[in-house]
């Protein structure tokens, strides 16, 4: 019984160090933390933020006016504008995304 308990206290030790060893251990003169990004891609994000901001607000509002607690009117007069800032969000992500491409010609 006693040599069941030791052998399982060695193998909970053996597999503590196994899974925690690449966390202990120390990595020399490895970085790995991300680089800063650069202005185009910090533009990038700031679109793809305006973009995720007006989504959001869209289908909060269609969830608020499928449950009643916006009215027609109301939705008819706010659904426009967030559609038109979701829109322009979305045609600069895809022109930003164009842009940062490279072209291929086709063959004709």
């Amino acid at each position: 019984m006693t040599a069941a308990l030791v052998i399982g206290a060695v193998v909970a030790v053996l597999c503590v160090l196994a899974v925690g060893l690449p966390f202990i251990r120390q990595r020399s003169g490895i970085d790995d933390r991300l680089d800063e990004p650069g202005e185009l891609e910090q533009r990038r994000l700031a679109v793809a933020e305006k973009r995720d901001r007006a989504l959001a607000a869209l289908k909060e509002l269609e969830f608020d006016h499928r449950t009643g607690k916006v009215s027609d009117e109301d939705y008819r007069a706010l659904v426009g504008p967030l559609r038109r800032r979701a829109a322009e969000a979305l045609r600069a992500l895809d022109v930003r995304t164009e842009a940062s491409q490279p072209r291929v010609r086709s063959r004709g």
